[in-house]
This record gives C-alpha cells, structure tokens and sequence, in this order.
C-alpha cells in the first residue's frame, strides 16, 4: 500500500463545502471520483482542514493510500483530467505511511480578504468579503495584536463545533491594507468551526467604531459567543495550509498567488 499526498487548490463558491455529502457537491466528492478514475478502484482521502460551502483553498493537503503504482504526473494531470473548473491538483507526493494530512500538522494558516468601498464586489464577487463603511486601520490593528497568544475562544467558536478543547494558541493574526483591501492573516496551532470567520466580524464591529479594541478582551473572559460579533461572509476566506515540521519534505503552504498579487 502507497500513501501519497496531494496539494489541491479550489474555489469555494462553486462547491457545498470540503467535506462529502448525500448530495456530492463538495470537494471531497469530486476529487475521489477523479482518483477513483486514475486508479481503477475507489480512493478516500483524508484532509488537513475541512472548510466549509464558499470558503476558498489556496494549499489544501490530503492524503490517501492506494494499492497501485502509478507516476506521479498521473495523480497531478491525470487527476485534473478529471476535475470540474474550480478544483486542481497542484502537485503529488509520496510519504511515509506514519504521515496523516490531519494529524501531523501543527499549524495552519488563513487568510480573509475583505474589500472596504461602498459599493459591492464586481470583478472579485465570491471572492472577497465586503464592508460598505469606512473602517479604522489602527483599531483593527490593536485589536489583532491582542489576540495573539493562547486563549479560550468560546467567544468565536460556533454552536456545532466539535473541537474537544476551545484552547488553541494563535501564533500570528495581522492586517494589512492595500487601498481598499483589508487583508487579515491568521495562524494557530488549530482552529474551531467558524472561528477565522467570526474573529473577523468581531474586528469588523471594532473597525467602525461599534466597539474598542478592548473588546476582545472582554470577549475572552466572557467567552459567550452570543456577545460576540455575527459570523461574517465565506467568500473571502482562503484556507491556506497547514505547516508539517521539515522531515516530511512537502512543499510550504504560502500561496505563491495570493502573496504575488499582494505585494
């Protein structure tokens, strides 16, 4: 038995969500089906971090065991042969069959892009968040800094959320802006269900003055997610990887679009 892992990107706005469902209009669905038609026999896959219907991956990572040899252009044009537009494998590699796409990371990395103009997305609809007022940098920026840390995120998690621990520790969590984007970076240990979402609709609420910077300490000792801010929209939320220590020898997660587009 061969354990390979496969780089996969794709846009969120076309697809129900990563992870499989009766109706199989998810990522997971398709990729199997395209693996299923390269190796002759089915193929489940296994991912580093489920995202939900029109949450973006720029570096999504998985991993599958199969029974047959084949190159490992097979697994990468082969299988995008395959693929509906929206979803491509971006590279395929071997590992040791101790490697889990889930398990062996310790991190992962968002990122949500959020265009701040009063008039909506055109060209980048499905692909940005959007806030029609004006929003304050330096507020928003002292807000982040003190999320940094580790912490309970009660405040951010959502009502469904499985993690067995709201504890995680965020190692980095910036914003930027580049004219009228707001770009907001993200990394943790791990994250909970709704968390990037709803840590930016709490920056958002800070941003326009609703509340100060402060706020997010107050949301850490209350740790009701009632009090917090309303989870803000998927659309620009790109799950950009997880980080593996270096001995697994895959490649890094840092998007090479998103980073070039941005600089």
């Amino acid at each position: 038995m061969n354990r390979i892992v496969l780089g996969v990107e794709y846009c969120g706005t076309l697809f129900r969500g990563w992870q499989s469902q009766a109706h199989g209009a998810t990522v997971q669905d398709v990729l199997e089906s395209a693996l299923c038609e390269i190796a002759g026999v089915p193929l489940g896959v296994v991912c580093a971090g489920r995202t939900d219907a029109g949450v973006h991956a720029s570096h999504q990572v998985v991993h599958f065991d199969t029974p047959v040899e084949r190159p490992l252009t097979a697994w990468v044009r082969g299988v995008n042969a395959h693929l509906p537009d929206g979803v491509a494998v971006r590279w395929a590699q071997p590992v040791a069959g101790d490697f889990h796409a889930r398990f062996s990371a310790r991190g992962r990395r968002y990122r949500y892009l959020l265009l701040n103009r009063p008039q909506r997305a055109g060209l980048w609809h499905g692909r940005v968040g959007w806030f029609h007022g004006q929003l304050d940098l330096a507020a928003i920026q002292d807000a982040c800094g003190r999320l940094q840390g580790e912490h309970d995120f009660s405040a951010f998690r959502a009502a469904e959320c499985q993690a067995k621990s709201p504890i995680k520790t965020m190692r980095c969590a910036e914003v930027r802006c580049f004219g009228k984007l707001f770009v907001f970076d993200f990394e943790a240990t791990a994250f909970l269900h709704h968390m990037v979402r709803n840590l930016v609709g709490t920056l958002v609420y800070i941003g326009k003055g609703a509340h100060p910077p402060g706020w997010v300490d107050e949301l850490f000792q209350i740790n009701d997610r009632k009090l917090a801010a309303p989870t803000f929209s998927p659309d620009g939320l790109y799950f950009r990887g997880p980080l593996y220590e270096p001995h697994w020898g895959l490649p890094d997660p840092a998007d090479d679009f998103l980073d070039a587009v941005l600089r």
